[in-house]
């Protein structure tokens, strides 16, 4: 990484991009925790899947998990917690059914 005291000609200041750097980092973390969700989702239902036997509930858990994923995405309140419900239906069918 270049220092940047050793560059000449750049006016670059590490305070300039402290709000730009705060919101990539936030966003970067949302992404991953939505992204973490999506996949335990899928893991799960790759569970119900092979064990249960119940492949067209898999298919429509792993749908489910995408869209929850996506809605996660775009309503900021919501986050990780769509995709955490759906992994708890999936834990729930794959623990009683």
């Amino acid at each position: 990484m270049a220092d940047t005291k050793t560059v000449s000609g750049a006016a670059y200041s590490p305070a300039m991009d402290a709000k730009t750097h705060e919101q990539t980092y936030r966003g970067f973390v949302r992404f991953v925790e939505i992204a973490t969700g999506v996949v335990i989702c899928w893991v799960l239902a790759l569970a119900v899947g092979g064990i249960r036997e119940a492949w067209l509930t898999a298919i429509v858990g792993v749908v489910a998990a995408s869209a929850a994923g996506a809605i996660g995405a775009l309503a900021r309140p919501i986050g990780w917690k769509a995709p955490a419900i759906v992994a708890a239906l999936l834990g729930l069918y794959l623990a009683f059914a």
